[in-house]
């Protein structure tokens, strides 16, 4: 198994990721088991914050490094919270801060235009300074419900409704979230680019 550094301190990221890349040869570590600190993420895009905490990892480990930035895109919103998702009501990790707002804000906006998308960006890179690395994005379409539902998932996932799926993220059982959800989609693509680099 090759080690792989997770830009990360976040272990359900682990719990995702993990059983997607352990069958082709990855162990993941989070950077913080190694002692690093989180990036500063001042990119302007996904790309460019997965881009940063990618290399700030690698570099202070020495090791490959996998990296996602994700977020909640709300058509209502104007794409709201997107890259502030995580600390969209000023609090780093508040998910019941952050679902409050966004319930707060979406107060008099009707069902139908409560549509919404996770999006995900992963960047692998082999080494620090890494020219060429790999990328790979899912999203995942929903709606946002007026009272949060479910107790599994983390973050927005008791309020992202899933028509296909008739229930909430934090309503699905961990196995089947994980392979339809943003995450879930751009890791497996990021299997099929790293399964075509190994041919």
């Amino acid at each position: 198994m090759k080690n792989l550094v997770l830009a990360t301190s976040n272990r359900g990221k682990v719990t995702e990721m993990q059983p997607l890349l352990s069958d082709i040869g990855y162990s993941i570590i989070t950077q913080a088991e190694l002692g690093v600190s989180d990036a500063i993420e001042d990119g302007h895009t996904f790309v460019e914050n997965a881009l940063i905490k990618a290399r700030h990892a690698s570099a202070l480990t020495g090791l490959p490094a996998i990296a996602d930035d994700s977020g909640l895109i709300i058509d209502a919103l104007n794409g709201a919270p997107g890259l502030i998702s995580a600390h969209y009501a000023g609090v780093h990790g508040d998910a019941e801060g952050n679902i409050k707002k966004v319930l707060a804000e979406l107060i008099d906006v009707p069902r139908a235009d409560r549509t919404a998308r996770f999006y995900s960006l992963i960047v692998m890179i082999k080494h620090a300074h890494d020219p060429q690395p790999l990328i790979a994005e899912g999203i995942w379409e929903g709606e946002i419900l007026e009272l949060p539902r479910g107790n599994n998932g983390f973050g927005y996932d008791p309020i992202f409704f899933v028509p296909d799926q008739q229930c909430t993220a934090a309503e699905l059982p961990a196995e089947i979230k994980n392979h339809i959800s943003h995450r879930g989609r751009a890791l497996l693509k990021l299997r099929e680019l790293l399964n075509a680099s190994h041919k």
